[in-house]
C-alpha cells in the first residue's frame, strides 16, 4: 500500500439498546507505513467548534490497537483483546479516567486497503458507559475509488 491514504473511521456506541446507537464517521487523508509487522497511521483531526487540531498516531497489529492523540485532546488508548486497559483522557472540559476492555480485534489486509474492527466496553471514571465498535478502512489514495456514503 502507498504512503498516502484515505482513512474512514466509523464508531458506534450501544448505550442501552440498538435504538440508542450513536454513529460517528470521520473521513480524512493520512499517511501509512508498516514497520516490524505493525501498521502505522498518522492524521490530523479537527473538532467542530474549537480552534486547532489533534495529531493522531494509530499503531495496530493482529490483536492490538494503540491510539495516541496530542493537541486539543490528549490520550494514549490501548485496545488489547481480552484485557482491560486504563488511561487518562484530557479534553478542553477536563480530565477523565478511561477504561477500555476490548473483546474482539480483527485486521484484514489487502493489496491496496486494510480493514480493522474493534469491539470494546468503555467506562469513564470507573462507571460503565457503553459497548462500542470501531470500524476502520484504510485505502491507498492512488486507488482513487472512494466515496462518501450517507
Amino acid at each position: 500500500m502507498t504512503k498516502e491514504v484515505i482513512i474512514t473511521i466509523r464508531g458506534l456506541q450501544f448505550i442501552q439498546s440498538e435504538e440508542d446507537m450513536e454513529p460517528v464517521e470521520v473521513v480524512t487523508p493520512g499517511e501509512y507505513y508498516k514497520k516490524n509487522g505493525q501498521h502505522y497511521l498518522l492524521f490530523e483531526e479537527a473538532v467542530e467548534g474549537f480552534e486547532g487540531t489533534t495529531h493522531n498516531v494509530m499503531k495496530f497489529k493482529e490483536d492490538q490497537l494503540e491510539v495516541r492523540k496530542k493537541g486539543l485532546v490528549n490520550v494514549h488508548m490501548v485496545f488489547e483483546e481480552n484485557k482491560k486497559t486504563l488511561s487518562y483522557y484530557q479534553t478542553p472540559f477536563g480530565v477523565m479516567n478511561m477504561g477500555i476492555a476490548a473483546t474482539n480485534i480483527q485486521v484484514h489486509e489487502g493489496k491496496n486497503n486494510i480493514d480493522l474492527l474493534v469491539n470494546y466496553a468503555l467506562d469513564l471514571n470507573e462507571s460503565y458507559v457503553a459497548d462500542c465498535t470501531i470500524q476502520m478502512n484504510v485505502k491507498s489514495k492512488e486507488e482513487g475509488n472512494f466515496r462518501l456514503e450517507s
